[in-house]
């Protein structure tokens, strides 16, 4: 049950993303592209969370994706 969560949470992420990037490539607010780009770096997240073992979120990397997408 967790991995078909993980599986919409991923794909709502990418729709997000897109939805943004249309915006940001409409309108040529820098904003738009940054939110875009977050919500692309959490769907890599919660993938690479559902592709590995259970224990995998406590990997540094995860975290720094994380970080990196709540800049």
């Amino acid at each position: 049950m967790n991995d078909f969560l993980y599986g919409a949470v991923v794909s709502l992420c990418l729709v997000s993303a897109l939805y943004f990037w249309r915006f940001q490539s409409q309108t040529r607010d820098r904003f738009f592209g940054l939110f875009a780009a977050a919500f692309a770096m959490l769907g890599l997240n919660y993938l690479l969370l559902a592709a590995g073992d259970r224990q995998s979120e406590f990997r540094p990397y995860l975290y720094l994706i994380r970080l990196a997408a709540f800049l």
